[in-house]
């Protein structure tokens, strides 16, 4: 059993999230900023279907990329270097989550719903929540949208429409927090194509350690500006 939540932010520890499904932590709550906020303080985030409650989550182990260990492919640097794409920064924030909740396959379903998509629309108001988007011409082709607080950046969702547009999109993501002296990229769950671009499994608890500094460390929320000449590769 998981316990649902009452009206005040505040979550059980994370150690407490069931094995199976891997982090289920809690129930209820809501998708406010002060909720939003709470959770990923603490390395939780918000995950669930359609016609479900707010389930929160905390998965164990935790899949992070270190900003200067993104692995760029020779092909992907020969992209990124051919400028085939441009890529923008908080310019089309509600785009690419509309753009990130479009099925991947034919009468498939989406787990960013419509109120998942206002309350990351008001993250992205106060300066929390950025996208990074890869444009060809006047076309969104590609991008990814997160959660920055302090030092962390938290990746939920990516999208792409051309080959490499969503990697290019992370490339340049991964440059420009390491600029800025970010500590680390949460990717929440471990997939394939996230290990092979360099991101790595560490346990939950120092995960969780290391958020304790993080998130009280670096630049207050605001948002980013559309390009950063320093990101180059």
């Amino acid at each position: 059993m998981i316990p649902w939540l009452s009206e005040a932010p505040e979550f059980p520890p994370v150690s407490q999230a069931l094995a199976e499904p891997n982090g289920l932590l809690a129930a209820g709550g809501a998708l406010t900023p002060e909720w939003l906020l709470v959770a990923y303080r603490q390395g939780v985030f918000p995950w669930f279907c359609p016609g479900e409650p707010i389930l929160w989550w905390s998965p164990d182990p935790r899949l992070v990329l270190l900003p200067s260990e993104i692995h760029v492919s020779r092909s992907l640097r020969r992209t990124l270097r051919q400028g085939r794409f441009k890529v923008r920064f908080d310019t089309a924030f509600a785009d690419v989550m509309a753009a990130c909740a479009e099925p991947r396959e034919p009468g498939g379903g989406t787990w960013i719903t419509s109120e998942m998509q206002r309350a990351y629309v008001r993250m992205h108001e106060l300066g929390y929540a950025h996208s990074v988007e890869s444009w060809d011409g006047d076309q969104l082709v590609g991008g990814l949208y997160g959660i920055a607080l302090g030092r962390v950046f938290y990746g939920e969702s990516m999208f792409s429409r051309r080959n490499d547009a969503s990697k290019v999109a992370l490339a340049h993501l991964a440059r420009y927090l390491d600029l800025l002296g970010f500590a680390v990229i949460d990717c929440q769950m471990t997939t394939s194509h996230l290990l092979s671009l360099g991101a790595r499994e560490i346990a939950r608890s120092e995960f969780a350690s290391g958020l304790a500094v993080w998130t009280g460390e670096g630049p207050a929320p605001s948002r980013w500006p559309a390009t950063d000449p320093r990101v180059v590769f």
